[in-house]
């Protein structure tokens, strides 16, 4: 006989199976869905999923026909013989005034050297002394051991020539602007942009991440439209807008256009629609200006008004490196929050030396150097006025300039023509050449630069064989 049946245990089981049926009752119904979806799915895996074949393995045979059947990718795609790229020109000796390309002198217009700082015997002698005292090179970043004292001179020399509290010197021109945007603006934050901006600007404006209005090239009444139109958005929800920054990212000189930014009504606007103001001095530093402090003086705008200035050595110093100023609490965040300035190798020693120098020159000579390059910009802008057949884009004050042939003969190959003919009469020019992924696309143009010691002579001389291009281009 077996054993009898407890009642008590029947009693539990009960409970038991109607407490789990007010647990169903409970249970929301997409959850019960959701966990019957899942058992399924198990079942499935574990009954009716089909094992992954195994391998078979190749005969010696079957690996060789394979091998012979495979074909790589090529590393590049295929490129035009004619590609600026394969036919290089190759210079020799120093890029000044004039230039030696392939063995043949010729006046140079097609580099940055505004000031003809680039072969300068004194700052080559400050260059050389750097040398002899530091080596060539501090080994590594400036937040461990790549900071010398030279570094802290070109930063606090930069400061005192703007006026501003403090200066960082980054290595590399190119990376300057590219880390300092977005070291202070991040993913929820809003830049505006000039869409005119160059290159180095629109990397730093990637990188940042933000959300990126662009307004059209130096329309001041573009950037007050979306400006108004973000300040009417902000309205909804005052507790959002206030953890949003707004910066505004502009040009002080053009560097694709030869323009100067309107700057005392983007001050305005500043106070009017809360914003921080971004301005690269790349082209403008050195050029524009009584006493090159660029388009700031160039407007009498109180430079403190601007929140952060950045520009290049490279330019008017000829020098290498890039630099910003500011006031002490906009500039110590770029010690730990710029990339360029936080991970590169610190700039050689030589080079803050020959910037120092330079700086030097530029505060000696005061307005005279200044004013006579932006005298010869006016005579060079009036004199290419008068070649019919051009167009010339830029200020009349602007040391760079772009021309470009008008309507429908402006094209790449004409421009290329025109610059291929001037270098067989010994003037050395350049078309403007950009990357396909830019943001916006200037029309193509030849990129003319000033050097302050051009004479009359020679900018004639430039005028006269752009003259003589013109005719046989067109004809």
């Amino acid at each position: 006989m077996g054993s009898p049946v407890n009642r008590d245990d029947i009693a539990r089981l009960a409970t038991d199976f109607y407490s789990l049926l007010e647990s169903f009752k409970q249970t929301p119904f997409y959850h019960l869905i959701f966990e019957i979806f899942l058992i399924l799915t198990v079942l499935w895996l574990v009954c009716f999923r089909k094992p992954r074949p195994i391998a078979k393995k190749l005969t010696e045979k079957e690996k060789q026909e394979l091998i012979d059947e495979w074909q790589p990718e090529p590393l590049v795609p295929p490129v035009d013989t004619n590609h600026p790229a394969l036919n290089v020109r190759v210079l020799d000796g120093i890029v000044g005034k004039t230039i030696e390309i392939d063995g043949r002198k010729s006046l140079n217009f097609a580099t940055f050297n505004f000031l003809n700082f680039v072969g300068n015997q004194r700052i080559a002698d400050k260059a050389i002394q750097a040398v002899q005292k530091y080596g060539v090179g501090s080994c590594g970043p400036r937040g461990f051991y790549g900071t010398i004292d030279i570094h802290l001179e070109l930063e606090e020399r930069l400061a005192r020539f703007f006026n501003f509290e403090e200066g960082i010197i980054y290595s590399y021109g190119f990376s300057t602007i590219a880390s300092i945007i977005p070291a202070y603006s991040k993913r929820n934050d809003i830049l505006f942009v000039d869409e005119g901006i160059h290159y180095a600007i629109q990397k730093g404006v990637e990188a940042s991440r933000s959300t990126v209005k662009w307004f059209r090239h130096n329309d001041i009444n573009d950037l007050e439209r979306l400006l108004a139109e973000q300040d009417k958005h902000d309205k909804k929800n005052p507790k959002k807008a206030s953890t949003i920054r707004r910066f505004l990212i502009i040009e002080g000189l053009y560097m694709n256009y030869g323009d100067i930014c309107p700057l005392p009504r983007m001050v305005e606007l500043k106070y009017k629609y809360k914003y921080r103001i971004f301005m690269d001095e790349s082209v403008s530093f050195g050029t524009i200006g009584q006493t090159g402090r660029g388009v700031t003086e160039y407007h009498n705008v109180d430079r403190q008004k601007i929140d952060l200035i950045s520009s290049t050595l490279e330019y008017s110093v000829g020098s290498i490196g890039g630099f910003a100023v500011g006031s002490s609490f906009v500039i110590d965040h770029q010690r730990l929050s710029a990339q360029g300035y936080c991970f590169s190798a610190s700039l050689p020693p030589l080079l803050a030396a020959a910037a120092i120098e330079a700086l030097n020159i530029m505060d000696e000579e005061n307005s005279l150097l200044f004013e006579t390059l932006m005298d010869k910009s006016k005579r060079l802008h009036k004199k290419l006025l008068d070649i019919k057949g051009y167009r010339v884009l830029g200020e009349d004050i602007s040391p760079l300039k772009h021309l470009s042939l008008a309507n429908s003969l402006n094209t790449i190959g004409r421009l290329e023509y025109i610059v291929e003919f001037a270098q067989t009469r010994d003037i050395t020019i350049t078309i403007a050449r950009y990357l396909n992924d830019e943001h916006h696309l200037p029309e193509p143009s030849i990129r003319l630069i000033l050097n302050v010691e051009m004479t009359d002579e020679e900018l004639e001389f430039l005028c006269t064989v752009l003259q003589e291009a013109l005719v046989k281009v067109t004809a």
